[in-house]
């Protein structure tokens, strides 16, 4: 796979102020400088220079119904192509090409009555699809929206957030129940997401004038959709932009009476950027990204929430075709 280029990331503050974007991707540049003790025309600079780059992406994606995880067993020389495939459905919100077992895994949403249609007759009409482990996920404990590796202060953190606790959501932020994709939004509501997903920092005076509606109206209709869990904003990057070149995913299987224990540690790891309680064998799915591969290997060997596990399988990731709902730029062109 194309590893991205990283050319313009000079510094710890650039870092800084992508972190803040991971927190909140439409808060101000005045916001984040007021919140990182940093210049206002500094902030502004480097951030939109981050943003025009396209290293730092920030979307909205549509919530289309409840997760699926989905790991693929591929033909041999198919697993670009099956992992390419699920990328391009709307539906699809992360897919990386993997070592190990699954050559791929994604993760998908739909309502759950359609869920048997997706796994019986859509996925493995995909060519180059050997077969497929489907396991739904029963609670979010992380994704990418709460992980900004560790790079900001608490202090920092409540600037951004409103004086939230770390580790809460952000008042602005998206943090209604998982949205289980019934009934249809307005046309109104359609052009918003549409905008939002191509530049999720469009100012409200756009939307209004996409969407056809007063700036007043396209404010609250933004902000019931994120109240109503129905649209989610966030910025995406490669890990690598934050000094985390190494990805893999992790299935873990722990103690049952044990698991909120673990998930309660993985989730205070700055390396763990997405963790989901899953049906199946291993009843967690953990992304993670770390600066070199021997702090891979202390992970898995020497964490202290490994006493409660009873397995920990560990797959690198070749490739991402799509993270946080956006496509790879390479897929965009």
């Amino acid at each position: 796979m194309d590893a991205p280029h990283t050319g313009f990331v000079a510094d710890s503050l650039d870092r800084r102020i992508i972190s803040a974007l991971q927190i909140d991707g439409r808060a101000s540049w005045h916001r984040i400088a007021t919140a990182l003790g940093e210049p206002e025309r500094t902030v502004v600079r480097r951030g939109t220079r981050l943003l025009d780059s396209g290293l730092v992406r920030i979307g909205a994606m549509a919530v289309r119904g409840r997760s699926t995880v989905i790991g693929v067993r591929c033909a041999p020389g198919q697993a670009r192509v099956v992992a390419t495939a699920l990328a391009r459905r709307p539906d699809c919100v992360f897919a990386h090409v993997l070592t190990g077992t699954w050559d791929c895994v994604a993760e998908v949403q739909c309502p759950r009555d359609r869920l048997a249609g997706v796994v019986m007759d859509e996925l493995p009409g995909l060519p180059g699809v050997v077969r497929t482990l489907t396991l739904p996920v029963l609670r979010h404990v992380r994704t990418i929206r709460e992980w900004h590796a560790g790079l900001l202060t608490d202090a920092e953190i409540a600037a951004l957030t409103d004086g939230t606790p770390t580790g809460a959501a952000p008042a602005s932020a998206d943090v209604a129940p998982p949205f289980d994709g019934a009934g249809e939004p307005s046309r109104a509501d359609r052009l918003l997401v549409n905008a939002l997903a191509e530049d999720g920092r469009c100012t409200f005076d756009e939307l209004a004038r996409v969407a056809g509606v007063s700036e007043a109206t396209a404010r609250r209709r933004l902000g019931a959709l994120r109240r109503a869990g129905r649209v989610r904003v966030r910025a995406v990057i490669e890990p690598v932009l934050l000094g985390l070149p190494v990805e893999a995913v992790l299935w873990v299987r722990a103690v049952p009476p044990e698991v909120d224990a673990v998930t309660a540690a993985l989730a205070g790891s700055p390396h763990v950027r997405y963790v989901s309680f899953v049906s199946g064998e291993r009843q967690l799915l953990v992304l993670t990204a770390f600066p070199d591969e021997a702090a891979l290997h202390d992970f898995v060997t020497r964490s202290a929430w490994l006493r409660e596990a009873v397995s920990v399988d560990v797959s690198m990731v070749l490739g991402s075709l799509k993270r946080g709902g956006m496509l790879a730029p390479r897929l965009r062109d």
